[in-house]
């Protein structure tokens, strides 16, 4: 097709240099390597590894490996109160609304999470009815917050439907990351809203296997099995199963194993009191990690932990980051819930999944992988196998700008592009 001028909202937009996931950075490159322009909309958050000037207050712009940045100084952190963030949402939101109004472009591109990521798309539709409008999902609102117990506010919850609605209805096509937001989208909308599943995908020469089991972190030894969670710690990631299996390994006096915890979040504190006041000394803690040097962490460790909350929701509705790190990297994952995640990690022979809330199994688990390397070893290469062969980036940017495309020039588009 002819050049086409991309306009990408994605307030937590990062690069390798940051410390966050990298699809956007990567979908923005593959786009413009097939000739597109591809200008990308911001926020503030410190994990973005960004570095531009200032052109007027409270924006920045500069590019990055081909890619127009504006950059909204609005600082995040998942420290921050469910009130505090959402203003720094809706704040994001309405910047972003404004900058839809005035920029020239042909299509509008908006992933979320937070579902408020939706607006510039609604507003520009009311306004540019003639441009086309893509709606990404990455996770279900308010769907997933009511089944977690996060929002309880009868009048919240209404307006994040309202606002879900709304979204679905402006939009000219959706791109979900799991099989259960195609389902969800396709329940809301129109009947004939174009969608495509486009999960997350491996960095395959970013993440790739290492021949070592040691990491440089306090507390851990060459002849430790390390078992490595690589996330958020929130509340969505359930990780008081991690401490509750440590317990376990504890009682058994598994001393090799140790659980490492990388990254951040608003319960972060909580589980460090929780692992001194137990006096659970197999499991670590570690600060966030620039992608570049995580990759290499992620290469060396004895498994990755896919960690969520018991959630139902989450079972078919969720396409974490993590999980493809592990598989690129070659590591065995150990899941604790189950769905189509747990499915492929079963159906691939590249891990083990335990039943939710069970700190027994997964103490099993990880001795089972502690104690058999020929084993830990055969599921790594069925790991990176299934990495190269289903969830290539590359292959998956390029399904991510075919829909693009087709949307733009309103070609093949009834109802399902294609089947989950």
């Amino acid at each position: 097709m002819t050049r086409m001028q991309i306009l990408y909202f994605h307030q937590y937009f990062t690069t390798p240099s940051g410390s966050g996931g990298i699809r956007s950075y990567e979908m923005a490159r593959y786009a413009i390597s097939r000739g597109h322009q591809v200008t990308m909309v911001c926020g503030g958050d410190v994990r973005s590894g960004l570095d531009l000037p200032e052109i007027e207050p409270g924006l920045r712009r500069g590019y990055v490996d081909g890619i127009d940045v504006y950059q909204f100084i609005l600082p995040y952190s998942n420290q921050l109160s469910l009130v505090q963030r959402a203003g720094v949402f809706f704040k994001y939101a309405i910047l972003s609304a404004r900058l839809a109004l005035r920029l020239d472009y042909d299509l509008l591109f908006a992933t979320s999470t937070p579902l408020t990521a939706g607006i510039p798309g609604i507003v520009m539709k009311l306004a540019r009815r003639h441009k086309k409008f893509v709606f990404e999902v990455r996770d279900l609102w308010p769907e997933l917050p009511r089944a977690m117990g996060v929002v309880k506010n009868p009048l919240i919850l209404w307006g994040m439907g309202l606002l879900e609605w709304a979204s679905y209805r402006s939009a000219d096509g959706c791109i979900g990351l799991a099989p259960g937001i195609i389902k969800g989208i396709r329940l809301r909308s129109r009947k004939d809203l174009p969608t495509a599943m486009v999960p997350n995908g491996c960095d395959l020469d970013l993440f790739v296997p290492g021949n070592s089991q040691s990491l440089a972190f306090p507390g851990t030894g060459s002849g430790d099995f390390v078992a490595a969670f690589t996330g958020a710690h929130g509340l969505a990631n359930g990780l008081n199963a991690l401490l509750d299996a440590a317990a376990v390994l504890r009682q058994r006096g598994a001393a090799r194993i140790k659980l490492v915890l990388i990254g951040d979040g608003n319960q972060k504190q909580r589980l460090q009191d929780r692992a001194v006041q137990e006096k659970l000394d197999n499991v670590l803690f570690h600060d966030l990690l620039p992608k570049i040097r995580l990759a290499e962490v992620t290469g060396s460790i004895g498994c990755g932990l896919q960690i969520l909350a018991n959630v139902p929701a989450f079972y078919q509705g969720t396409s974490p980051n993590k999980f493809f790190d592990y598989i690129s990297a070659g590591r065995p994952v150990l899941i604790n819930y189950p769905g189509w995640m747990a499915d492929l990690v079963t159906k691939h022979h590249c891990g083990i999944a335990v039943p939710p809330d069970d700190p027994v199994a997964f103490a099993d688990a990880l001795m089972r992988l502690s104690e058999s390397p020929a084993l830990c070893l055969e599921m790594g290469r069925n790991a990176r196998r299934l990495a190269e062969s289903d969830f290539a980036r590359d292959q998956l940017a390029c399904k991510w700008t075919d829909f693009l495309e087709a949307v733009a020039e309103e070609r093949g588009l009834r109802g399902e592009l294609e089947d989950e």
